[in-house]
Order: C-alpha cells, then structure tokens, then sequence
C-alpha cells in the first residue's frame, strides 16, 4: 500500500459550530452508555434481552456504514461475515466443545476476516452495480455452501444448542453479563472505527469516497485502501455474528441470505450514511419497527417500508440528520 501523503488534521480545518457538534456526539455516545448500563437495573430481564438484541444489530450495522459511508463501498453480500463469523463460532462451540469466548469469538473474527479478504480481492476489481452484484453473488455462493455442506453445517436446520460463552471457565456470559459484554463490544467497536476514521488512513478512505480519481492520480493505491476497509468492516459483522449465534442459540443458512446485507443497508440509510451514531441508531430505528411492531400488528414489514421510503425521498441525512438539526437550532438559540 503507498504511504499516504500529509493530510491535514480534521480538527483543523472544522468550524466551531462543527467541533462543537461533533464533541456533543462523542457525549451523547457516552450518556447513551450510561443509561443502557443502567438499563438492565429498571428494564428487567425482557428489556436486557430486548436491548441485547438492538445492540448486536448496531454493531453489524456500524460494520456495513463505516463500509459504505467512508470508501463508499455499497456491498449485499455483508451478510456472509455475519453469518459466516455465527457459524464459526457456533462450530468451535458445538464440534469442538470449546466454549471460551475469547477462542470462539477470535474464530469468528478470523474467519470473517478472512472470507472478506477473499470477497474483496475478487469483488473490488470492479465498482458501482458490478461491485455490488459480485459480492450478492459471492455472498450466496457462501449460503449455498452452508445448506449443501450438511455434515459440518448441519443444512438447512443450522447448528443448535450454542452455548452461552464462558470466560476460562471462571464465569459464564449468560444474560446480564452477556448483555454487558454485548454493551462493551458495541461502544468498543465505535470508538475503534472512530479511531481508525481520524487516521490519516481514515482520511485517505474518505478522499476515495469523495474522488477515487484524483486519489489514484496522486499516487495512492485505492485498490489496497478499499480491501483493508473491506476487511475491517467484514471482520466486525463476523463478530457481531458470532455474538448473535450466542444470543439465539443457533446459526441457520437464513443468517447467510442476502435478506440480512438488505436489511443492513436499510439500517444505514434510514440512520444516516457518512456518519457512525447513524447506522446504531438506524438498527435500534429498525428493530423497532419490524421486530418491535411485530407483536402488534402482521403490517409490521410494510411500516418499515414505507419509514424507509419517507426517509429515501425526504429526510437522506437519516435519523442523526434530524438530531442534528435540533442541535443547530438549540446553539443558534442558546448564542441569541
């Protein structure tokens, strides 16, 4: 990969207004930290498991926006890490009998990680609809390995009885400690993709996002910056896989459809593409709206649809567009 040039610092070139905007995100992230750990204390045991759920979504759904907002990567195939990263880790625990989280999980990471490198080097050649009908294809290529290969697999019933993961066998993450270690994970998973955004190779993936062209013709290798963001993105969804085969108790081949990649790239448009909090909360957004109104009512799938379509033709900032909206308001009042 070429070195990348000097890039100037993003605070540097940042009005006020906007540092002062992205401190409050960063705050907002961490009072939001708060209260979720608080969560299970006055929510009870259906709302931690209810918010475990929500949290796993956002952290597969942060994967696919850091994807697609930075390098601008639109990608259907995100759901063969998250599935591929359940299985893994369902396979270490149930063939191998190991339930240790650190082992399981790393399997799930390594995996993914490495089904991304293979996705990306044979997907990346190419750009716009190409790119995303090879990884579709290549991600279904990989849903029909998991339903063919029924020795190791177990087909089109999937793996069960998944175990909750334990730690060396002092302690096991079942519920509540689940949950906080779900919790850890997420807020981990930002932070880290946070980091990773303010580097300079964050800031060369965001040139390449903005004009690939003018990136390439001063001397990057763009080629070598998307695959190292591929895999990043495609390692953090197999985590997130892993962590939902624990929560389930089971991995099936429906993990794998592409029915998840769609649903992740409605998470992030509906939360705000370009942006970190968006897609989390555009998961904790979808969740509600599919899942949550599920109990109630059989149009719950429509509502999302019809959300999803509202927020394509008139709110495309998504959901952190509008509060950030209502933060402007309040600075111009609060400096009146």
């Amino acid at each position: 990969m070429a070195a990348p040039p000097k890039t100037r610092e993003p605070e540097a070139t940042e009005s006020p207004t906007r540092r002062g905007m992205s401190r409050g995100f960063a705050v907002a992230v961490g009072a939001a930290g708060v209260i979720l750990a608080a969560l299970p204390f006055v929510g009870g045991e259906y709302y931690t498991g209810v918010f475990t759920e929500i949290l796993i979504y956002a952290i597969f759904a942060l994967s696919l926006g850091f994807l697609l907002g930075y390098p601008r990567l639109i990608s259907l195939g995100h759901a063969a890490f998250f599935g591929g990263g359940a299985y893994a880790a369902g396979l270490v625990a149930t063939r191998l009998e190991i339930a240790n989280v650190l082992v399981t999980l790393a399997a799930a990471i390594v995996f993914a990680a490495l089904l991304a490198v293979v996705i990306g080097l044979l997907s990346l050649r190419n750009t716009g609809i190409y790119f995303l009908m090879i990884t579709l294809a290549l991600s279904q290529l990989v849903y029909v390995v998991s339903v063919q290969w029924q020795g190791l697999t177990g087909g089109s019933d999937g793996l069960t009885g998944i175990p909750y993961p334990d730690f060396f066998g002092l302690f096991e993450l079942d519920r509540l400690p689940f949950y906080y270690f779900v919790l850890a994970l997420a807020l981990g998973a930002y932070f880290f993709l946070r980091a990773v955004i303010g580097s300079p190779f964050g800031q060369a993936l965001i040139g390449i996002g903005t004009n690939e062209a003018r990136m390439r013709a001063i001397g990057y290798d763009v080629r070598s910056y998307k695959l190292v963001s591929f895999v990043i993105s495609g390692a953090i969804a197999g985590g997130a896989g892993a962590l939902w085969s624990y929560h389930t108790g089971l991995v099936a081949p429906g993990d794998l459809n592409w029915t998840w990649s769609a649903t992740g790239l409605i998470m992030v448009i509906v939360g705000g593409s370009g942006t970190l909090v968006g897609p989390m909360l555009g998961a904790a957004l979808v969740w509600f709206l599919d899942t949550g109104l599920g109990v109630y009512t059989e149009r719950s799938t429509m509502i999302t649809g019809a959300v999803f379509i509202i927020f394509v033709f008139f709110i495309r900032g998504g959901v952190v567009s509008v509060f950030r909206g209502i933060g402007r308001r309040i600075n111009a009042r609060s400096g009146a």
